[in-house]
């Protein structure tokens, strides 16, 4: 089990949100901004977090772009993630607007992987062509995927467009076996629980232990002791990272003190 830090941009800014909060402009920009919940605004550059994980070895993290490509905010969280690649070169992988096109640009300022959800789906299922193309661009050893998840009914189900459409494509062993033969990785935010510090989710975390690729499990950690059940049920193979609950992000737990409990 590692500890893998994170970078959330929004707005050009470095947030924690409730990920569940987030939505695009469809009704107004200003309907979308009212739905938001932020847990932290940061006054810092993406570059200083990246620098801080850079001089603590943190290895594996995740720059993660909120903003859609059509927001007027777009170019300014961009900018912020490369900033960011570029003072940790092979630290941090890079996701948010990720397709064929683009990889390249991340990966050249120095991401180790790329984060795809949205391209590869199309309609509600997987569109393999999508798959191929993103997987020819990247290289499957610097493809992450992220799988993350909501919940409908007694299931839990892929979610694109910052997790705001759902697929019906099921979180399962099977998928994600599939889903290896493209990428060296997964990402799963259980979404319903991000950014609330109110629990792990449990049940996706049952699921995540039998990928047979690294997996990250991120949402509802509030507590040392969230970090020591994801540790047992995920029979220490799932990697974790912590958003809202961590100091630098105005919470309460220090890096230092998730390290000590995972080692």
């Amino acid at each position: 089990m590692r500890f893998r830090p994170c970078i959330d941009i929004h707005h050009g800014r470095v947030k924690q949100i409730v990920g569940g909060s987030l939505r695009d402009a469809a009704g107004g920009l200003g309907k979308a901004e009212a739905d938001l919940k932020e847990n932290f605004v940061s006054d810092r550059e993406a570059s200083f977090y990246a620098a801080l994980y850079r001089d603590m070895a943190l290895a594996g993290g995740h720059v993660i772009m909120l903003d859609h490509r059509d927001s007027e905010y777009y170019e300014a969280t961009r900018k912020q993630a490369l900033e960011a690649l570029r003072r940790y070169p092979g630290g941090l992988m890079a996701g948010g607007g990720i397709d064929p096109d683009n990889s390249g640009e991340y990966l050249d300022a120095g991401a180790s992987h790329v984060i795809v959800t949205s391209y590869v789906f199309k309609n509600g299922q997987v569109d393999f062509d999508a798959l191929d193309r993103m997987r020819d661009a990247a290289g499957s050893d610097r493809l992450c995927l992220d799988l993350s998840c909501r919940k409908r009914g007694g299931d839990y189900y892929i979610v694109t467009d910052r997790w705001q459409k759902f697929t019906d494509v099921k979180l399962s062993a099977e998928v994600m076996e599939l889903f290896a033969g493209y990428a060296a990785e997964f990402l799963v935010h259980a979404v319903d629980s991000e950014g609330r510090q109110q629990g792990i989710d449990e049940a996706v975390i049952s699921v995540l232990k039998e990928s047979p690729v690294p997996v990250t499990y991120a949402g509802g950690v509030g507590s040392l002791d969230d970090i020591r059940r994801i540790k047992s049920l995920g029979e220490d193979r799932i990697d974790v990272t912590v958003g809202s609950a961590l100091d630098i992000f105005g919470g309460s737990i220090g890096i230092e003190e998730i390290l000590a409990c995972i080692s």
